[in-house]
């Protein structure tokens, strides 16, 4: 990373820190002091894991220019498969849990592997790949569970989906748990990171978006790159439908079929990640979770109408797009 790229990456940090920074304590004063409350900050952090989840593979996948459209529904169909995997091996305990996140990576990184297949085999638009996928995968989930629900029949999932970690240290110290789903969240924001801007990996998934062509010339194995960035995407909606398996105590063929992609896409645009390629971040994907979803509980704690919450949620992804396009005229004039 050259120092003008480094500048210009730290510089789309610190600035949703501080937008992040400048929102909550307006929103702060505006609920009288009921936004800051530690229950509240960790209410926040909970509503964001699922999507930030998603918006980490997410990230990996626009960086190369390209787009995944069958996150949603590939929670659901990890989820379905969880289930019926649970629910039919003698395990228990750790072992289960472990043996059932193992098959859940799988069906994920093997759908990942079928979205990535046409796009860097055949040419073709990862939008129109990826859409098929979506249909398949809803399609797959529906016809494995029978358009039910498919109810766990072990209870050791429990911990995974609402349980506190470190619940007694929290408690002693009088402060509010931390749910086991935000420690799956930060454990997966430090991996992918680290993947991002610490890894020959990384520089080649910067290399792809920044100008394929020229990456492919440089050497870079590019459709073994963006093979992987797809697998990578179908790993993480694989963990947020094990997630909601283990918080739903099922795996429904309707889960992850709602806001997770739009949302998903919200926070890496609106984290700084340029959909034309090339930039990104990991870290600034979680802040562009944590802006909406303090936006979100914002609203609700001011009982904004919930129509009237989609609007404003629409408008804060065009003004990123809008002052993402601004800030790079402005670098490059």
């Amino acid at each position: 990373m050259t120092q003008r790229e480094r500048f210009d990456y730290w510089l789309r940090i610190g600035g949703a820190i501080a937008f992040v920074i400048v929102l909550v304590a307006i929103v702060d004063v505006a609920s009288r002091g009921s936004f800051l409350e530690p229950s509240n900050i960790v209410r926040v952090l909970r509503q964001i894991t699922y999507n930030c989840i998603l918006g980490v593979g997410q990230t990996f996948v626009i960086i190369t220019s390209g787009i995944d459209l069958s996150v949603g529904s590939l929670v659901a169909l990890t989820g379905v498969v969880a289930a019926l995997f649970a629910n039919s091996v003698h395990l228990s305990g750790f072992p289960l849990i472990a043996a059932t996140l193992i098959v859940a990576l799988a069906v994920g990184c093997a759908a990942g592997w079928v979205n990535a297949l046409p796009v860097v085999k055949l040419n073709l638009p990862p939008f129109i790949t990826t859409l098929a996928m979506l249909e398949m995968a809803v399609g797959a989930a529906f016809i494995l569970s029978h358009g039910r629900p498919v109810a766990l029949q072990s209870a050791d999932f429990q911990n995974t989906g609402i349980g506190s970690f470190l619940g007694g240290l929290t408690r002693a110290l009088h402060l509010p748990n931390i749910p086991v789903p935000v420690v799956w969240m930060l454990a997966v924001i430090v991996i992918a990171s680290v993947l991002l801007n610490r890894t020959r990996f990384g520089r080649y998934v910067f290399a792809i978006g920044g100008n394929e062509e020229a990456a492919r010339l440089a050497g870079i194995n590019v459709t073994r790159v963006k093979t992987a960035v797809y697998m990578i995407s179908g790993a993480c909606a694989a963990i947020v439908g094990f997630l909601y398996m283990a918080l739903f105590s099922s795996g429904s063929p309707q889960t992850g079929t709602g806001d997770e992609l739009l949302e998903s896409i919200a926070a890496v645009v609106v984290g700084g990640t340029s959909l034309m390629g090339g930039r990104g971040s990991v870290v600034g994907t979680f802040f562009g979770a944590l802006l909406i979803g303090v936006l979100y509980n914002a609203m609700n704690l001011l009982n904004v109408d919930s129509y009237l919450q989609k609007v404003l949620l629409g408008a804060v992804i065009l003004l990123a797009v809008v002052l993402d396009e601004l800030r790079k005229r402005y670098l490059t004039s």
